[in-house]
């Protein structure tokens, strides 16, 4: 019988660090890797030559729901966690007076429960929402012209672990007046699929799938070059306007950046996209994911591929990999 492991051994990981820093890209230990919000931006109608009443604001918002990516790869247990409502601080907490619990309870281990995509907040539209919104309305020197910020922060930790290691992340949304006429909410960005090139053979099309959830990934060798292609369907980078000082607007075309992120291995670029260059030519959105060397490893080993893509307006997708990296026998 094969055993595979699902991460590098951690006595390997201790003795890398004693020479050199830990890569960021590769997530050796509980790490909240993302937030999204399944609504990350409302547009409310509103007149401005009068204030709009509570109860109209009320009714043009709609519930959100904010779900967190976790990564717990050195302990199998459960977690706990609390999650508020406010105006996030420029540490991306809830210092303000104004703050609203949303809840608090425990998720089950990240990496190995069925329902991985259910470690989500539910953000009611209520007074609640509105106070805070309020809040932040009162003390921005544009009155609400670029948007009304709200954010929920994440508080989580291992069951029985020190409350002092807890991890805090938060997730920043926004209500925006109608200003201009034609301005619409923005929506979260997403993929067609990912695509793989091993060691420059044919493109393979990436499960878009935890480790825990495949019986058969895709098998590589140990140094095997992965480039990884994120395949952008047509029509996801979006058209908006923003209203300028002068009365006026501007029209732009989102640009789309990818996070990669691993549990064992090297990428060449954790970071790709963004804006075009100074010459104008679009940025580079795959990246190279190197796979660790034989001697690096116990036997088989599963390694989680975590790809985040973001725009520039709020909007996050994330999407899963796995590889099984086969040393020789």
């Amino acid at each position: 019988m094969v055993i595979v492991k699902r991460a590098l051994p951690l006595l390997l990981v201790m003795l890398g660090a004693c020479s050199s820093f830990e890569d960021p890209d590769i997530v050796l230990d509980f790490r909240v890797l993302g937030m999204e919000a399944e609504i990350p931006e409302q547009i409310i109608d509103i007149d401005v030559t009068q204030p709009p009443k509570s109860d109209e604001v009320l009714a043009q918002l709609v519930d959100t729901r904010v779900c967190a990516l976790m990564s717990d790869q050195n302990f199998d247990r459960q977690l706990r966690w609390t999650a508020t409502l406010c105006n996030l601080d420029n540490a991306e907490r809830c210092s303000a007076d104004v703050q609203v619990k949303l809840g608090s309870g425990i998720w089950d281990d990240p990496d190995t429960t069925a329902t991985p995509d259910n470690f989500c907040i539910d953000v009611p539209a209520n007074g609640n929402l509105l106070g805070v919104a309020l809040d932040y309305l009162n003390n921005d020197a544009l009155h609400g012209i670029g948007g009304i910020y709200y954010g929920v922060s994440l508080r989580v930790g291992g069951v029985g672990a020190d409350e002092n290691l807890d991890l805090y992340a938060a997730k920043s949304l926004r209500i925006q007046p109608r200003i201009p006429p034609e301005l619409t909410a923005n929506t979260n960005p997403f993929l067609d699929h990912i695509e793989v090139s091993v060691d420059g053979a044919d493109n393979v099309i990436l499960q878009d799938a935890r480790c825990w959830d495949q019986a058969a990934p895709m098998e590589v060798a140990p140094e095997s070059v992965l480039r990884i292609y994120p395949i952008e369907p047509d029509g996801v980078r979006e058209t908006y306007v923003v209203p300028t000082l002068d009365g006026m607007s501007r029209m732009f075309t989102e640009s789309l950046t990818y996070q990669w992120l691993a549990s064992a291995g090297a990428y060449a670029s954790g970071s790709t996209g963004g804006t075009r260059d100074a010459f104008g030519n679009p940025a580079i959105l795959w990246t190279e994911w190197h796979a660790p060397k034989a001697k690096d490893l116990e036997g088989p080993t599963d390694v989680d591929l975590w790809i985040i893509q973001r725009d520039e307006r709020l909007g996050v997708k994330w999407y899963r990999g796995c590889v099984r990296v086969v040393p020789p026998t």
